[in-house]
């Protein structure tokens, strides 16, 4: 494995992209980022947009998510609210299927050693817990949930930090039931016809935001709801991604080794690199929706691709953490998507908000890296308890067998 190095090194990438990530990697900008105007008080505050049908026009470059269906380029911050929507619309339609309607009412209970949800919709009930681990100290707490309940963040780290942890059962809310991609779990149940094409990732999104429901609902003397942050690896990082982008209440996503379905391009793991083909991971269990079936051969006709995953969580925080020793998890993609993705965060005035990290010496898959401790740190300093920390940025190993990634013809716009 060759050593690692900043951006600057990286000649595999487009020139134009070094350029803007070798600015970021070095800025000095030590702040306190007023975050909290950052995450939203609810969970989509673009739902009254309107939106326009997916147009599924083949395109081997990137698609640009400044450009509006109308063919125009966004020219204010404040146009970012409704092309969001339109971003999440196209996401939701071709790759993850669709969250489903807000549900009628959300109660829930914070115990010391776990968190009770209700759920309840028309003439449905629903009901899960997720164990709860505290730090020392009286609270409210900032939060990391999860996804899994294992190979998070370093339990050792979020302690120190005093951030609570929330091991999130997320196949209780959406099953995985391999190649036969029946629908199983709470959100399933929920909603039944309605999202019986979604896939899990989103079902998984869906308990997630439940979860913030009741905490927000609960007195938060022992969890702040403005102050969550989720994470995962493997699967369960393609589902830490899946809530914080569907989710703006959430503070910070930190996806870990997510591989194809998570922040990878997938018109990068398409190119034959080694990389999990779209087929696999789209065949290996529910986690898509079943419009991706019909795209798995021909990525180039996706509307979008997984960088604006990304930009749906600008201007809020986003630590991407990678793993470049296994060819599999697509790390190559995942750069080239997060270098992608931080354009929308340049363009929103966020860049420091956002981190690549595959500079790992332990090729393990899902181990906690030494590595990572000083990004974790910062990010959790900035994001959840809001004080002085480093901007993120990125750090990034030579691939072992760089492969080419599509071109891209766009860069941020400079918006009022």
């Amino acid at each position: 494995m060759a050593g690692s190095n900043k951006i600057r090194a990286m000649a595999w990438v487009l020139p134009c992209l070094v350029a803007m990530a070798t600015a970021q990697a070095t800025a000095a900008s030590v702040r306190a980022p007023d975050t909290k105007r950052r995450v939203a008080a609810v969970e989509n505050d673009g739902a009254d947009c309107a939106t326009t049908p997916v147009v599924a026009a083949r395109q081997a470059s990137l698609p640009d998510p400044f450009l509006r269906p109308d063919g125009s380029r966004m020219t204010t911050r404040a146009d970012w609210r409704c092309q969001r929507q339109q971003t999440l619309h196209s996401l939701e339609q071709q790759v993850y299927g669709w969250k489903g309607p807000a549900p009628d009412r959300v109660t829930g209970t914070v115990h010391r050693d776990r968190v009770e949800v209700t759920v309840s919709h028309g003439d449905h009930r629903e009901t899960f817990s997720a164990a709860l681990h505290l730090p020392e100290g009286p609270g409210p707490f900032p939060v990391m949930i999860v996804v899994g309940g294992v190979a998070g963040v370093d339990h050792a780290l979020l302690d120190a930090e005093g951030v609570a942890r929330i091991d999130y059962p997320n196949t209780d809310i959406g099953a995985e039931t391999g190649t036969s991609r029946a629908r199983e779990g709470v959100f399933f149940r929920m909603y039944g016809d309605q999202v019986r094409t979604t896939g899990t990732l989103m079902a998984w999104a869906w308990g997630v935001s439940r979860i913030i429901d009741a905490i927000a609902a609960a007195d938060q003397q022992l969890l702040r709801a403005d102050a969550v942050a989720v994470s995962g690896c493997s699967r369960y990082g393609k589902g830490a991604l899946a809530a914080g982008a569907f989710d703006q209440r959430v503070a910070l996503t930190i996806p870990i080794e997510s591989g194809s379905g998570g922040v990878p391009l997938w018109r990068g793991v398409a190119a034959g690199n080694g990389a999990q083909p779209p087929h696999s991971a789209f065949g290996e269990q529910p986690w898509l929706g079943d419009a991706f079936a019909a795209l798995t051969a021909d990525v180039d006709a996706l509307a979008t691709d997984q960088h604006q995953v990304l930009g749906l969580v600008a201007p809020r925080g986003l630590l991407v953490l990678d793993n470049p020793h296994v060819d599999w998890l697509g790390a190559g993609a995942g750069h080239a998507s997060a270098l992608a993705g931080a354009e929308v965060y340049r363009a929103l005035g966020a860049s420091g908000n956002v981190g690549y990290y595959s500079a790992v010496t332990e090729p393990k898959h899902c181990a906690w890296r030494p590595e990572w401790n000083q990004p974790a740190h910062d990010a959790i300093r900035r994001h959840l308890l809001r004080i002085e920390a480093d901007d993120l940025h990125f750090e990034v190993a030579e691939p072992v067998k760089p492969s080419p990634m599509p071109t891209r013809d766009w860069q941020a716009p400079l918006l009022r």
